[in-house]
């Protein structure tokens, strides 16, 4: 009788201990370190900043506390029965500074521009990263071209509707959110799943019945486009029902790879409506005609100084605008599939709650793990999906579009024909839109970052009312400072951890001595979604 090996039992190790008893507290397992100095003392001391990640894979406390405030952002907004305020804020001192930035880059842009130099490409990239630094500030709304007004724009297209697709009514659109009031004082609200068209007969597990006749460059250029093909459908709808819709959506895979729409609709709206406006919405795509490879591994265009050319008659590629003027036909018509289901919901029923718990549930993985192959027939539809993606253009400044004899926006030196970095050509995403959640503006009247304010301020209401007041530095007296990875300064990520570990605990505390104080039982929550946090 063969030996049996014998299991060796051996203690876990010190480090996994402190990452156990971080999520245990909904400590962030991966913080990173700041330097803050006080200018009325001279102290400095580092702090550990939660990392923010939304996959739980990464970090679960920072993952299950982003989906808890989006759970909270989609209950207090789906059956709201007021309008929601809408008050813009003055720029503040940090958006001013930016803009004046952007205007000095514009400036010497444009001056680069006319002298030929080639330092405007790298001048047009600084811009782009100010006015991402912008947006992120809460910046909304278009910023001026760097090129002036006199910039070409893209060829005016008619709009007159397809004679394949049913007409929709067209009605003016009133402002306001807030769905009908019925009979008893009922506001009902609605849950809507969307999906894309068929591309072929698919089996249980998603996989193509014949891999050979499935429709792959469809449903690559529809995955592509489904963020736009979505935006038509609210468009759409707010016509026909004659009022601003608001809704709180997310995207998700199917089996079979194509992305899909589930959404929170405030108000109700007949069922026949969601299904004639779902029929009748699609989008065109004017691009130019990319169906058939003009260059291929072997044989590449090439950079020439300029521009790309062609390696061989060295004859520069087309470039975007003149190739889009010459569309005469859309190059995509992207439309939704048969398949409609639309629920009505009520307000603060067990139901209610169930939806917004479905509508959330995969947003603490990433992609990838949401898109998974567990069989060999689906490893091969995946990778038959991507590659036709990796040769679908994702946008105007894709650098697959060298491949069909285009030369797109923005392309300089450092672009490699076919290599484009968008997630649309991701192995591990195969064309699902980079937006997991989409938040219609006046959803719940407030920002992810202002209900986060909301649960603090809250929280810190309750310690108030026990005598418990925390300390808070002045903002204006603290200068903060991110260490660069290999900083000697920055103290052991384990230490980090032991005292945002021991801060938690004290949070926790003295959240339960003001509940008893008020006289309010304790909710029966696990200590990874910090009520203090």
């Amino acid at each position: 009788m063969a030996p049996t090996p014998v299991t060796k039992i051996r203690a876990p190790l010190a480090a996994d201990v402190i990452t156990a008893t971080a999520e245990q507290y909904g400590v962030c397992i991966r913080p990173f370190t700041m330097e803050v100095g006080d200018t009325s003392t001279g102290a400095l001391r580092y702090v550990g900043i939660p990392c923010g990640s939304t996959v739980e894979s990464v970090c679960g406390p920072c993952a299950r506390k982003a989906r808890a405030l989006r759970m909270t952002q989609c209950r207090e907004g789906w059956h709201m029965a007021v309008e929601p305020v809408d008050v813009r804020r003055d720029p503040s001192d940090e958006q001013k500074a930016l803009l004046e930035r952007r205007a000095d880059l514009v400036s010497a842009y444009q001056r680069a521009d006319a002298a030929g130099d080639v330092a405007a490409d790298d001048l047009r990239e600084d811009i782009r990263a100010v006015d991402e630094e912008l947006h992120a500030t809460g910046v909304t709304g278009r910023l001026p071209h760097p090129d002036g007004p006199g910039a070409k724009t893209a060829p005016k297209r008619s709009t007159r509707r397809r004679q394949d697709t049913p007409n929709l009514p067209r009605r003016r659109v009133e402002k306001r959110t807030v769905g009908r009031e019925y009979a008893g004082g009922y506001r009902p609200s609605m849950f809507v799943t969307l999906t894309c068209d068929t591309y072929g007969p698919v089996r249980e597990d998603g996989t193509p019945r014949d891999f050979a006749t499935y429709d792959y460059r469809r449903a690559a250029r529809d995955a592509v486009h489904f963020a736009s093909l979505v935006d038509r459908w609210w468009q759409n709808l707010r016509r026909v029902v004659s009022w601003d819709v608001q809704y709180f959506a997310t995207v998700e895979p199917q089996k079979r790879a194509a992305p899909h729409l589930h959404t929170a609709i405030r108000g109700s709206v007949p069922h026949e409506v969601i299904r004639q406006v779902t029929a009748a919405t699609y989008l065109q795509v004017w691009w130019p005609a990319h169906d058939q490879l003009t260059y291929g591994d072997g044989c590449l265009p090439v950079w020439d100084g300029e521009r790309f050319v062609d390696p061989d008659d060295r004859r520069p590629l087309t470039p975007w605008g003149e190739a889009l003027e010459a569309v005469e036909e859309p190059a995509h018509v992207a439309r939704f599939g048969a398949q409609v289901h639309s629920k009505g919901i009520l307000g603060g029923t067990e139901e209610a709650g169930r939806h917004i718990g479905y509508l959330t549930k995969y947003l603490t993985k990433s992609t990838g793990e949401v898109v998974t192959a567990a069989t060999g027939r689906q490893r091969e539809h995946h990778e038959r999906l991507h590659a036709e993606l990796a040769v679908t253009p994702c946008s105007p400044r894709c650098a697959v579009w060298l491949l069909y004899g285009v030369q797109p926006l923005g392309v300089t030196s450092r672009t490699t024909p076919g290599h484009c970095k968008g997630r649309a050509h991701r192995r591990s995403t195969l064309g699902l839109p980079g937006k997991r959640v989409l938040v219609s503006r006046r959803w719940s009247g407030k920002t992810v970052a202002e209900h986060k304010a909301d649960r603090r301020a809250f929280v810190l209401s309750m310690l108030e009312g026990v005598g418990i007041k925390p300390t808070e530095r002045d903002p204006a007296q603290l200068v903060w400072r991110k260490l660069a990875p290999g900083d000697t300064n920055a103290p052991p990520r384990a230490h980090l951890l032991m005292h945002a570990i021991s801060e938690r605990i004290r949070w926790r505390a003295e959240y339960d001595s003001a509940l008893l104080a008020a006289g309010v039982a304790r909710p029966d929550v696990s200590a990874t979604q910090p009520l203090a946090a």
